[in-house]
């Protein structure tokens, strides 16, 4: 996995209406040397009807839609706060990104980490045969709290769940290196007798 210094995690809900994925909120956090220095998060405005599955599920009501921005405005800044940054995401490339390109922002080429990826990689090994993948579920085994269905929740969690394999990486990075010291040292074995 890429280890990025400086980063965006992000996130988006949306309302689908006769197939179509309309924007309601969009939220990220900018990272620098594994802290958080800054956010971004705002509703977003549509005249469509908002699906009360998606008022259930997420919280976001009517009211805060018709008062938000609208989704130029919002795409606007939303790509000044990206800037050049390496963008991470938790199953992005099946959903946001092409949300987001839909509506006229294309941030494809600076998609780097799919957490989900990851997350389906490790399966087996640092996440112990977890079943369910879901990001809420992924990052409550790593222990991390979190509520899902709000975009600027889900952009924090992918961030630490991100960090937190980063972590796991390094530390396993660190334990191969002792065990090639130990391993190319004939005495290693013998620590213990000279004590």
């Amino acid at each position: 996995m890429e280890n990025l210094t400086q980063y965006i995690a992000f996130d988006l809900e949306f309302n689908t209406v006769d197939e179509v994925s309309h924007l309601i909120q969009l939220s990220a956090v900018k990272m620098d040397q594994h802290e958080e220095v800054d956010r971004f998060d705002t509703y977003v405005y549509t005249d469509v009807p908002l699906q009360s599955f998606i008022n259930g599920l997420t919280g976001i009501t009517a009211d805060k839609i018709a008062r938000a921005p609208k989704v130029d405005t919002v795409l606007a800044d939303f790509k000044e706060f990206v800037g050049d940054y390496p963008l991470i995401g938790y199953n992005s490339q099946k959903s946001d990104l092409p949300i987001l390109a839909e509506n006229g922002l294309d941030l494809n080429g600076q998609y780097q980490v799919d957490l989900y990826d990851q997350a389906f990689e490790r399966r087996s090994t640092d996440l112990n045969g977890i079943s369910n993948l879901k990001l809420t579920n992924v990052a409550s085994f790593l222990g991390i709290k979190g509520k899902g269905h709000n975009s600027l929740e889900d952009a924090r969690m992918t961030a630490r769940v991100y960090e937190t394999f980063l972590e796991l990486d390094d530390n396993k990075q660190y334990l191969n290196q002792q065990e090639e010291v130990a391993s190319n040292n004939p005495f290693a074995g013998l620590g213990g007798f000279f004590d």
